[in-house]
């Protein structure tokens, strides 16, 4: 079945934008709209196919994102339409929650109990930790099902600032438990369940996974973090330079989204244990991972320090750094060649840890 990228986001920014696959627009993320000091033009290290949407995004200018903002923030959020047959069908489930928490809402999409089994994804939307439903990003992942043959479980997760670490992560882990304990069920080969996530939810993918290594249960095949959200730090206690972050993520947006999770200021001495993937002293034993992010990304630092480690602990790792490229570029201009190589990258990785062929 075709269901091209180029299809899907075009639905979705009909309905206003980017902020509906990842919560990066509107304005109110943008740095040039609040920056203190003049900084050199970004549209000039721009990648040309990228330039117009860009310059479009800097356009915009909103009040900065605060608890006072968030409800508004979270109303922008329309999601694009479902797609229709013969796109894999969508079904919502609630999953046994962690203890003493509730249950977690899922999109169970593409499953065939009867089928022989197949290989399946955890897909975990992004937001900053503060914003997004699963519904943004179901006919994203309808399309993964369709291109992969795979069973696709999209996490409805709890929300900062009103659940901190660890309830993120948690429902999510409980989400890939509840995989892993109905796969005869669901028609899932549990040797190769992927985790994905982009921008925060590359970043609790990377939690999930360290979770998943630390229980010993049945590991997941393959990480794929698309421009993953790692490192509190980011400016905070470590500042980027100002052609950095200044299209998409912010610097301020991101303060106050992991502020909002880690319940204690963004770039503190101490956090959680467990709270910060870049913080993580030890990296040995994740599964086979994918970091792709754009140089001009305001992760870009941190999405190349943290693929270092995880080779330097022995982990199958490929990375893949897109010039000229800003925050969810990729969703942005799916058309452009810079767009459908970084696709063409991950969704190769992916196919090679499935045992399937593009």
């Amino acid at each position: 079945m075709d269901i091209s990228r180029r299809h899907l986001t075009r639905l979705a920014l009909g309905a206003g934008a980017l902020s509906l696959l990842t919560g990066v627009v509107p304005g109110w993320l943008i740095h040039a709209a609040t920056a203190a000091s003049p900084a050199p033009d970004p549209l000039a290290l721009v990648d040309g196919e990228l330039r117009e949407a860009a310059r479009a995004m800097l356009a915009q200018t909103f009040p900065p994102i605060s608890r006072e903002t968030l409800p508004a923030v979270r109303a922008s959020w329309v999601p694009p339409p479902l797609l229709s047959a013969p796109a894999p069908s969508v079904t919502v489930r609630q999953v046994p929650g962690p203890p003493g928490a509730p249950a977690v809402a899922v999109e169970l999409i593409g499953a065939r109990p009867d089928s022989t089994p197949r290989p399946a994804i955890l897909h975990i939307h992004g937001g900053g930790m503060i914003s997004g439903r699963a519904r943004n990003m179901t006919s994203f992942s309808q399309t993964l099902a369709a291109e992969f043959d795979a069973v696709v479980v999209n996490v409805d997760y709890r929300l900062a600032p009103e659940t901190p670490f660890p309830g993120p992560v948690l429902d999510n882990f409980a989400a890939f438990e509840w995989m892993v304990a109905n796969a005869g069920e669901l028609g899932i080969d549990p040797r190769r369940i992927a985790i994905m996530g982009e921008s925060a939810g590359g970043g609790l993918a990377a939690m999930v996974a360290q979770m998943a290594r630390d229980s010993r249960t049945v590991q997941p095949c393959m990480l794929v973090m698309l421009y993953p959200m790692l490192d509190d730090r980011t400016g905070s206690a470590r500042m980027v330079p100002p052609h950095i972050g200044t299209i998409g993520w912010s610097a301020e947006a991101n303060r106050f989204g992991w502020s909002s999770f880690l319940g204690v200021p963004a770039g503190s001495d101490s956090v959680p244990a467990g709270s910060v993937p870049a913080r993580l002293t030890d990296l040995a034993g994740f599964p086979p991972s994918f970091v792709g992010v754009g140089t001009l990304d305001l992760f870009i630092d941190e999405d190349l320090e943290f693929g270092r480690r995880l080779i330097a602990s022995g982990v199958p790792t490929q990375m893949h750094v897109s010039p000229g490229a800003y925050h969810a570029f990729d969703f942005v201009v799916p058309e452009a060649r810079i767009a459908r190589e970084f696709t063409q990258a991950w969704k190769s990785s992916l196919h090679t840890a499935f045992g399937s062929q593009a």
